[in-house]
């Protein structure tokens, strides 16, 4: 019998489009396109964010991806003829058809097998569950997980009145981004890095608190451009996430128990207002957590390993630190992952 492997967490990284849009600049642009004109200062006390990445003309959720993974790829020492397994994981894509993690793959020159992960902003928390209980199992070894976020192409420029500009507001603190995990087969003793649990859980009968419409088969071709915005009940939403995530969560004590006493924890950030609603309702430690999307907004699926890297730059983990990953993302589902470093 083969001895016991875990999924270690061999290479992180994440990319950011070098441009940045303040949210004056959104403002402006907002006034520009729109008969309505938000007040100065009303982005930034409405949502608590500075401002957003926001890709070049031409690149790619794909591109974004790649440029992680390369430098996941670098630290981990592994070349793309290394890897096993190839997972896009991202609310995004390039195309409807094939799945994005085949573009990827041809960009790193890799030609191991992939497939997508997509489950809103908790892709990149399922794609590392994926990951790891194909490492575990022993199908794989060495297994890239690799997200590129676009999700500033659904923001909504003109709006007529304050109401459609409140709707709107969730586009405005939408951020680009692109990152990578390099996952590796390791031992799995008591003490030894990797992968240590994931559980997740779902409230499935809140799928339409958040929704971008077009793409699929309700609004395969539409009419006008109003499915591809992105649509949120705000209540709707910040609803369901507290009082999902702790139910979903009450299930594992355990694990809630050790992921407030983890030298570190991300979760996943909308707003600043939701930044502080989260801790309390999970009753997490504020000085082991990391605001990060006051300066990057909410970069979906990538906002868990930009936390991570973040904490990492700072010297807030270092290796043998036991990290929590917290997810929740419309739909409406909830992912708890820990690793120790």
């Amino acid at each position: 019998m083969l001895p016991p492997t875990r999924a270690r967490l061999s290479g992180l990284a994440v990319s950011l489009p070098a441009q940045y849009r303040t949210m004056e600049k959104t403002r402006e642009e907002i006034a520009r396109q729109s008969p309505f004109v938000p007040p100065p200062g009303a982005l930034e006390d409405l949502t608590g964010i500075r401002g957003v990445h926001v890709r070049d003309a031409g690149e790619q959720a794909s591109d974004l991806a790649v440029s992680a993974a390369t430098k996941a790829m670098a630290e981990a020492g592994v070349g793309a003829e290394d890897l096993d397994l190839l997972l896009f994981a991202s609310c995004c894509q390039d195309l409807f058809e094939p799945a994005t993690a085949h573009i990827v793959a041809a960009k790193l020159g890799a030609g191991c097998p992939v497939f997508d992960v997509k489950n809103a902003c908790n892709s990149v928390l399922n794609g590392l569950e994926v990951a790891s209980a194909f490492i575990e199992s022993g199908r794989y070894r060495t297994v890239l997980i690799a997200c590129g976020e676009t999700p500033t192409m659904t923001t909504r420029w003109r709006v007529p009145d304050q109401e459609a500009f409140l709707r709107a507001l969730p586009g405005y603190t939408l951020s680009d981004a692109g990152a990578a995990l390099l996952l590796t087969a390791g031992p799995a003793g008591a003490d030894d890095p990797g992968v240590l649990t994931t559980h997740f859980g779902a409230d499935s009968t809140a799928w339409d608190a958040c929704t971008v419409e077009s793409g699929g088969s309700l609004h395969f071709r539409p009419a006008d451009d109003e499915p591809t915005y992105i649509r949120l009940n705000g209540d709707l939403l910040r609803s369901a996430a507290l009082d999902m995530a702790p139910r979903a969560f009450g299930r594992v004590p355990e694990e809630l128990r050790r992921a407030r006493e983890s030298a570190f924890i991300a979760f996943h950030q909308i707003s600043r207002r939701q930044y502080d609603e989260v801790l309390t309702a999970l009753d997490l430690p504020a000085d082991r957590c990391l605001p990060a999307v006051v300066d990057h907004g909410n970069t979906a699926s990538a906002s868990l390993p930009l936390q991570l890297v973040r904490a990492r730059e700072s010297d807030r983990t270092e290796p043998g630190d036991e990290v929590a990953l917290i997810g929740m993302a419309s739909g409406f589902s909830a992912g708890l992952a820990l690793i120790r470093l």
